[in-house]
């Protein structure tokens, strides 16, 4: 079985019939040019030797090339049989050459793996005919019968018909058996193309004419004989005057002229009904109307000139026609008609399966049609699939079952999902076969063990960690613990796949339920221990951890739970540490991905003044690197500024989107909070509450650690009400304080932190620009630092004159100390202004 469409294999239509109809005009060419030549050698008797000298040559060097091909196609074929091309010019040169050996068993190999075109058979039946002698024609119709089982072909049937009729010998002598075979194999053919508009009269034609020569033989004073056959050849004509087809007035007009001769008088030359039977006469008005409506479509069909896909649609549209009339049989022969032109179209195929299914559900009709399918499209998986299915609707025996399995798995279908698909068909049957254990069809369960390791044996390298795989498995330990009783071997297909996939999370879970379905509690915990250390992708390794606690709390003991807790909780926090460090990671790469463009900036500058200083001279260099100097120092000037006001305006723009985005006023602000805790945590907490939008955890800007604080948001009231209410609940060993935040009102309910404090939340992010103010403000500078105005607590403070700094809550400045007002050092504890804290230390 392989895996990519092989070279040459599932050849469509439009090539096939291009390389087809080379190879009959090569035939036809090298047979006139065989004929011509004859000829020219009978009219030039004098230069015959001439040509004869000539031809010898020719003739060797046409036949060392001849060989050479040969070789070369039997070694293409030897390594890839699927070559479609290969046969047929295999076959051409063979019967070029005149190798009767070779060339019956090239088109037996051929036939192996392809269907034959109707020429192909009459070609091959042709040739066997002429090494034979009439006595031996049996071979030769068999080859005519496997012919007209590919395709439903108007002229092969002909040419069988003339061959049984000129060469088989009891036919010939009119004998009793052999007017029967005749007769039977006439039925056979109106049979196949009685509803063939466009030559469906043809053959019955051939059967009047044949029927008409029986009554001359007769006779003519066995009347009752006479009489007889005379009612056969009527009721022939009665039947194909009730069939719509192209030239049914010609029927008409003969079937007058012959009923003349009967003696009856009739009108021959009228192409009207007039003095025919009333029966014979409405069937026939019915036949030309059915004929009426469809003309065009035939013509569309039929008509020269046309692209293949032009006509492909116009059968496409003529057979949702006929389906709108509901007649399974017409629709039945209008598809046979499209795939004897189209029978490398898969869709063509499954559409005329799928309207068989529907219409005769199942029968020899329905299996003879699949079988067909699959010889023109093995490449379609969804045929095998669907013929197998047919086989077994058809009560069909494990034998012909599995020979069709077999074949199916040698082709080459274009994804893994159709072997899979393939596979678990087969097993399907299998498994309702054993159920049901009708008749002597009695089968073993090793049946499908096999081909449960076929199928592993041959997806596992390609499905490994996939759906597909573990859907497989699954449904073989089912299987094996349910129809075959075997636990046992149920387990080993769970390890066996956990060997493959060992990184899938489903394939655990599935191995785990089968145990806990089971009641198997320890086995099942057992697994769990070899599970939860393992590394799965996204959040399966905490999910792992997380359904080891769940499945202590529904199944174990307090011990279990407690040593679960044990095992899985270092993990968890190991995996928590890892991702915080995969994300500061990822947060440093983004800060040097934004300093890189400035450092480049920088050198550049740097560079590009060195290269201009070396080009100047000694004495202009001395004035240049002055005026540098002072360029360096505006430009260093004006950098600090812009530097300054990039940061004024980072912080303004921050905190302004900080400010809208915390400006909802259903947003809880929770403090106290541990710094191990993540934003599962939080939601995990308020999952009982629900309506969570949005978590923000507060971190560190220069560690990155968390601060203890976090916002979250809430959809509406309802839900935030809820959420406050567990405030001084424990999470996580801590107990949280939640609180309603309301930045616009400059405070918090239920004894919030003040707006200052608030604030001072964000100095994470305004770190920069605040000891900037700060170093400015102790140098007494006189111009306040310019903040951003949605800070709006901050101006009402004085930040020039004699006014103190602005005291923090936890920190006292310089000469502020601990005695109580009221003593003798009273004064002292006054805040300093600035101007006293100058002149102590000019004391000092």
């Amino acid at each position: 079985m392989k895996l990519f469409l092989a070279k040459g294999g599932g050849k469509k239509k439009s090539e096939a019939k291009e390389t087809r109809m080379d190879f009959e005009k090569s035939s036809v060419s090298i047979k006139d040019d065989t004929e011509m030549a004859d000829d020219d050698t009978a009219q030039n008797p004098e230069s015959s030797l001439k040509l004869n000298s000539d031809s010898d040559s020719s003739d060797s060097e046409d036949e060392a090339e001849q060989t050479q091909q040969l070789r070369a196609l039997e070694s293409d074929l030897s390594t890839n049989p699927s070559n479609y091309d290969a046969h047929v010019l295999y076959v051409k040169l063979l019967r070029i050459r005149g190798e009767i050996e070779k060339l019956r068993e090239a088109r037996e190999n051929m036939n192996v793996l392809f269907p034959l075109t109707p020429a192909m058979w009459v070609e091959w039946a042709k040739d066997e005919a002429s090494l034979l002698n009439d006595s031996d024609s049996e071979s030769v119709e068999k080859l005519y019968e496997r012919g007209i089982s590919e395709y439903l072909s108007i002229p092969l049937w002909r040419e069988y018909l003339n061959y049984v009729l000129q060469h088989d010998p009891k036919v010939c002598d009119s004998s009793v058996d052999g007017i029967s075979k005749a007769r039977n194999l006439f039925e056979r053919a109106v049979s196949a193309a009685a509803l063939h508009v466009a030559q469906g009269s043809q053959i019955w034609d051939a059967y009047t004419q044949f029927e008409q020569s029986i009554l001359q033989t007769i006779d003519q004073s066995d009347i009752q004989a006479k009489e007889k056959q005379v009612q056969r050849i009527q009721s022939i004509f009665h039947r194909q005057l009730s069939i719509p087809f192209a030239n049914m007035k010609s029927t008409l007009l003969a079937y007058k002229a012959w009923e003349v001769e009967q003696g009856n008088s009739l009108d021959a030359e009228s192409d009207n009904v007039d003095g025919i039977s009333s029966r014979v006469a409405s069937s026939y008005r019915k036949a030309e109307e059915m004929y009426d409506a469809r003309a065009h479509l035939e013509e569309h069909i039929t008509r020269q000139g046309i692209s293949e896909s032009e006509r492909y649609q116009h059968f496409m549209g003529y057979l949702d026609f006929e389906k709108s009339f509901g007649d399974p049989a017409r629709v039945q022969s209008l598809y046979e008609r499209a795939i004897t032109d189209f029978p490398g179209s898969s869709d063509l195929w499954l559409d005329y399966t799928r309207y068989l299914d529907k219409t005769l559900k199942a029968g020899n009709v329905v299996k003879d049609v699949y079988s067909r399918a699959t010889r023109n499209c093995p490449w379609v998986g969804e045929l095998w699939v669907r013929y197998l299915l047919c086989l077994e609707h058809g009560l069909a025996s494990e034998k012909e079952i599995s020979a069709a399995f077999e074949k199916s798995v040698q082709c080459t279908f274009s994804t893994l999902e159709e072997y899979l698909d393939l596979f678990l068909t087969r097993v399907d049957g299998l498994r309702r076969r054993i159920s049901s254990a009708r008749g002597d069809d009695v089968l073993n369960y090793s049946l499908i063990r096999e081909s449960f390791q076929q199928a592993t044996d041959y997806l596992s390298p390609h499905l490994k960690n996939t759906d597909g795989l573990l859907r497989l498995h699954a449904y073989w330990a089912c299987l094996e613990l349910k129809l075959n009783n075997n636990l046992t071997a149920a387990r080993g297909v769970w390890g066996s796949l956990l060997k493959t996939c060992g990184s899938m999370l489903e394939a655990w879970q599935g191995y785990i339920a089968m145990e806990i379905a089971l009641g198997h509690i320890n086995e099942a915990r057992a697994i769990y221990k070899r599970w939860y250390s393992k590394r799965f992708s996204g959040t399966g390794s905490e999910d792992i951890c997380h359904a080891w606690l769940r499945f202590e709390r529904e199944f174990g003991t307090l011990d279990d739970l407690d040593h679960a807790v044990q095992k899985v909780m270092p993990r968890l926090e190991e995996l928590r540490l890892f991702r915080l460090a995969q994300e500061s990671k990822s947060l440093t790469e983004v800060t040097d991905q934004r300093e890189q463009p400035l450092k480049q900036t920088a050198r550049e500058k740097r560079k590009s003044g060195s290269i201009a200083i070396d080009e100047q001279s000694p004495a202009k260099r001395q004035k240049s690197t002055q005026n540098q100097k002072k360029l360096h120092e505006k430009e260093n000037t004006r950098g600090l500024k812009l530097a300054e006001a990039n940061d004024r305006k980072l912080v303004k723009d921050t905190y302004s989107s900080k400010t809208r985005l915390y400006t909802n006023q259903c947003t809880a602000f929770v403090s106290n909070l541990n710094i191990r805790a993540i934003d599962e945590d939080l939601k995990l907490f308020f999952s009982a509450v629900g309506g969570v939008t949005a978590i923000r955890i507060l971190h560190d800007k220069f560690t990155g650690k968390s601060r203890g604080l976090a916002y979250v948001d809430f959809k509406d009231e309802e839900h935030l009400a809820p959420a406050l209410a567990k405030n001084k609940q424990m999470l996580l060993g801590k107990k949280l304080c939640i609180t309603r935040s309301n930045p616009k009102r400059g405070k918090r309910e239920s004894g919030a932190l003040t707006t200052s404090e608030h604030d001072s939340n964000q100095s994470g992010i305004e770190g920069s620009s605040a000891s900037k103010e700060s170093v400015e403000i102790s140098k007494g500078s006189s111009v306040a630092p310019q903040v951003p105005h949605s800070r709006k607590h901050f101006e009402s403070i004085q930040l020039k004159g004699k006014n103190t700094f602005a005291v923090p809550r936890n920190f006292k400045p310089l000469g502020w100390t601990t005695s109580k007002p009221g003593t003798k050092k009273e004064e002292d504890e006054k805040p300093k202004s600035n101007d006293e804290f100058r002149k102590m230390f000019m004391k000092s």
